[in-house]
């Protein structure tokens, strides 16, 4: 795995994480705060994260308004919806275990067998 990948599943965290710190984004500024949060370890293609705001919205965990971006252009923002407000919590509670999990793996010196 590269320095650029997104482990499988982090993607719809790191997105509601956001919008739960910075309120209604649109898709090119919640990657662009994914790639400043980790510090340009990692690089969002549009590839990936408008599959998985589409998703997102479908399981009605966003919801999204057309409105006017930055540089005047139309674009669509993004928000939590009370459903991606528990989800997200879910998400950070299923992620801080597996955290832990793999913490006594990693800080052993032995090898897990």
């Amino acid at each position: 795995m590269g320095e650029s990948d997104v482990w499988q599943g982090t993607m719809s965290l790191m997105i509601l994480k956001t919008l739960q710190s910075m309120g209604p984004l649109h898709g090119y500024g919640i990657a662009r705060r994914i790639e400043q949060i980790s510090q340009d370890q990692l690089i969002i293609q549009y590839g990936t994260i408008y599959p998985a705001l589409l998703k997102l919205e479908q399981e009605g965990y966003i919801c999204a308004d057309w409105g006017e971006s930055e540089n005047k252009r139309r674009a669509r923002f993004y928000r939590l919806t009370r459903a991606g407000r528990r989800q997200l919590e879910r998400e950070c509670q299923r992620w801080e275990k597996a955290a832990a999990v793999l913490a006594r793996f990693v800080s052993t010196g032995e090898e897990a067998i």
